[in-house]
């Protein structure tokens, strides 16, 4: 009667409904300490090789924020991947920025450098946000790639 409409016609597994089927599967097998560590160890076989983990957002460097005959050097427009919402990114703001080129010029054994920014706010309603960085971006750098940091982090 009332057990059977709690958990349906399974008996021991609670019906998780509104879960993808992997998901409900995972969160309702409940197992002994000994089939966790089978499981754990299937998993690990499945896992070979271990992909380096990127801990930026890319994003891409729009150009310079402007009017119709002004243009305001000092603060940069960028899109970020997979933001689309003004609330989304606003998530971002205090953000920070880096802008990797490569110069001719080798310094410290790296022909690599980096251009440091921050996040400040939203630009317009559709994801697209405005930076600035502690030296001007070059136009050179309109339409290249840039990584935004997880860091410093508001959770």
């Amino acid at each position: 009667g009332l057990l059977h409409g709690l958990f349906g016609s399974s008996g021991s597994r609670p019906a998780l409904s509104g879960f993808p089927p992997s998901l409900a599967v995972a969160a309702s097998t409940r197992t002994m300490a000994g089939e966790k560590k089978i499981l754990a160890g299937a998993k690990k076989a499945v896992k070979k090789t271990k992909q380096p983990v990127r801990l930026y957002a890319k994003g891409l460097i729009l150009g310079h924020k402007r009017s119709k005959s002004n243009t305001y050097h000092s603060i940069t427009l960028l899109k970020i991947d997979g933001v689309r919402t003004r609330e989304d990114a606003a998530w971002y703001a205090g953000k920070r920025v880096a802008y990797v080129y490569k110069a001719k010029k080798e310094v410290k054994n790296s022909k690599f450098r980096v251009m440091w920014g921050k996040i400040r706010r939203a630009h317009g309603n559709s994801g697209v946000v405005r930076a600035k960085f502690l030296k001007n971006i070059p136009p050179k750098a309109f339409g290249a790639p840039c990584r935004v940091m997880m860091y410093p982090s508001s959770i």
